[in-house]
């Protein structure tokens, strides 16, 4: 098809990626794709709207050269002749834009019509060449070889991947008008008609070169295509692959999240009910058995809370959200948790420095805090463990210290290890642990993006020391305060109200609690309690209350403490609860109460209750 274009759309019709060739110069070239062929037919056909005003304007300038000079019965039925064809494609293509040719053999269909009107077009300036050249003079003659070769030279971008088409066309063009110019017989007339058989040829090498340039861009733009349609399969299996892993990261959380909460009740009742059966019997071998018990039960405690931890930690469950809080605020929490058993084991807990404001996310710093602490306590058997903050620079240098039994040096690149735990501890007397603690202060540490260092002697203490940012605030907080007693228990002439809707657990905390001297009021639910206070004398009032956190009907154990509380005004608390929410410890604070996370083994419980009631006694342990 002849295209008469300006030069900025012709230009843009070079430069515009196009679909490979249709139909290729050998007989035995295989047929293009049926992507390709469709790329063809539409790429064509979005020139026809040009084409067409290319074909008014063309029609225009030889009326104007040649209108005059030739009469009405020759210029008459050749206008009806451009007239027909071009409401011939105007046909077509307003067929074409309401089709929707779907198999190879359509689309193959549209390019034949397409083709036919080229070809009668090419055709036609032909004939006009033949008609009109011997009727004007040198400037008409001169205008009308220009307004053919424009429309040889503007079908070269859409011809371009139909080659043998392009030279049919441009032979209907040409040849006529050569002809036409050879049959005057002079000397000029044959070298004007050599000349236009050169720029035929001429014609022919540039839509050959740019056929070329045009299959290179095409090869290039099929081949970013299958890239693209392959990334986007592969992309779409990647998703797969991440959604499937997220659904079973967040399964395997959820599995060690309900193991965690679940299999603490029956351990939580199991080690009281070995502890009850101690106080039963003076025999020295079931001591051993319910001292063996009791620490695979502390054991299984440690390993529910560490896995847990690892696993939100590998599965990104793990936010970091990081504010400016007053270091104090965990020291509190700190002493709140483990001063009791610090106390028990006749070692001080020191906390210096909470008046230092630090910018991190206080949660995780908590949790980090916690495992050395605990690792702290675990392995010193005498001295102190001191939790302190310091400013160095703009940083904070936040430290645990302990007198206890250090790690030797060559072992100093491993602690951080998973699973992994310094062989000859020097404290065989106490558990071990299951190597996960500090592998999560480490990770912890590495999401704050705080770093950490060690610091070890063996046989005089190690040092754990985090570095945070300084933080805004400027409030202060009092250093907390410490106390060191051995710890042992009797609890003759105690009171104890007891507070926990599963049978088995409460049945074992009253046996164990009976066993060590104490007298009992127990209830299973909120309800009872709060009865029970209203009608109860001030002369019932109980020592201590111990309560489980989660109770029946959305109700806590907190309400059962509140409800005690009016009736009997101040009295010391522990929850005993099988959640890790962190968001009881402020309401620990804010209600004065201690937690203790199920399972609870005997020696801790113990170690609150001495803690909380201040006594001591020389006790079975």
């Amino acid at each position: 098809m002849p295209k008469h274009a300006t030069p900025a759309r012709m230009l843009g019709a070079l430069v515009a990626p196009l679909p490979a060739d249709a139909e290729r110069d050998a007989p035995s070239a295989a047929p293009p794709p049926s992507s390709t062929l469709t790329e063809v037919v539409r790429s064509v056909y979005d020139y026809m709207p040009a084409t067409l005003l290319g074909y008014i304007a063309g029609i225009g300038v030889i009326c104007m050269l040649f209108w005059s000079a030739t009469p009405a019965s020759v210029m008459l039925p050749w206008l009806a002749a451009f007239t027909a064809m071009w409401l011939a494609r105007v046909f077509v293509w307003q067929r074409f834009r309401s089709a929707q040719p779907q198999t190879p053999a359509e689309w193959k269909r549209w390019l034949l019509y397409w083709n036919a009107g080229t070809l009668t077009s090419g055709a036609l300036w032909g004939s006009t060449a033949w008609i009109f050249f011997f009727r004007g003079e040198s400037a008409q003659q001169i205008g009308l070889i220009v307004t053919v070769y424009t429309f040889c030279a503007a079908a070269v971008p859409v011809l371009a991947t139909q080659p043998r088409v392009f030279l049919v066309y441009a032979a209907l063009c040409f040849v006529p008008m050569a002809a036409r110019i050879a049959s005057e017989g002079s000397v000029q007339s044959w070298q004007l008609a050599g000349i236009l058989f050169l720029i035929f040829g001429l014609t022919a090498v540039l839509a050959r070169n740019y056929r070329q340039a045009l299959q290179r861009e095409i090869d290039l733009k099929v081949h970013a295509d299958e890239l693209l349609a392959q990334l986007r399969t592969e992309k779409q299996a990647a998703d797969d692959a991440r959604h499937e892993a997220e659904v079973a990261n967040r399964a395997k959380t959820q599995f060690f999240t309900a193991a965690s909460h679940d299999l603490r009740q029956p351990l939580h009742a199991m080690g009281l009910f070995a502890e009850a059966l101690r106080n039963k019997s003076h025999d020295e071998e079931v001591a051993q058995l319910v001292n063996s018990i009791n620490g695979s039960v502390d054991a299984l405690e440690g390993l529910f809370s560490e896995l847990l931890d690892i696993t939100r930690i590998d599965t990104g469950g793990v936010e970091v959200n990081p504010r400016s809080f007053e270091v104090g605020d965990i020291f509190r929490k700190l002493r709140l948790h483990f001063e009791p058993t610090a106390f028990e084991k006749g070692l001080g807990l020191r906390l210096r420095g909470g008046h230092h404001v630090a910018n991190a996310d206080p949660l995780l710093v908590e949790r980090i805090l916690r495992n050395l602490v605990s690792n702290a306590i675990r392995y010193t058997n005498d001295g102190t463990v001191l939790v302190g903050c310091r400013r160095r620079g703009d940083k904070l240098l936040v430290q645990v210290w302990d007198t206890g039994v250090g790690i030797p040096e060559q072992e100093l690149s491993r602690i951080f290890e998973e699973f992994y735990q310094v062989p000859g501890n020097g404290a065989p007397q106490q558990r071990k642990g299951l190597g996960l603690g500090l592998a999560i202060v480490k990770r912890l540490a590495d999401l704050i993006g705080a770093p950490l260092t060690l610091r070890s002697q063996p046989g005089r203490g190690t040092v754990f020391s985090l570095e945070l940012p300084v933080g805004r605030l400027v409030k202060a907080t009092p250093a907390a305060l410490t106390s060191k007693t051995p710890a042992g228990l009797t609890l003759d002439g105690r009171t104890i109200v007891v507070v926990e809707d599963e049978p088995a657990v409460r049945s074992g905390l009253e046996a164990l609690l009976r066993g060590w001297g104490a007298s009992l009021v127990s209830f299973d639910s909120v309800a009872a309690t709060s009865a029970w206070a209203r009608q109860a004398d001030a002369s019932a009032r109980p020592d201590l209350l111990i309560v489980d956190y989660r109770l029946e009907n959305g109700s806590n154990g907190v309400d059962a403490i509140v409800a005690l509380r009016e009736r009997f005004g101040p009295l010391p608390a522990i929850v005993v609860t099988g959640s890790t929410m962190s968001t009881l410890d402020r309401e620990a604070q804010e209600k004065d109460f201690h937690l203790l996370i199920k399972p609870v083994v005997p020696n801790k419980l113990r170690a609150m209750i001495a803690f909380k009631l201040k006594v001591k006694a020389g006790a079975s342990t």
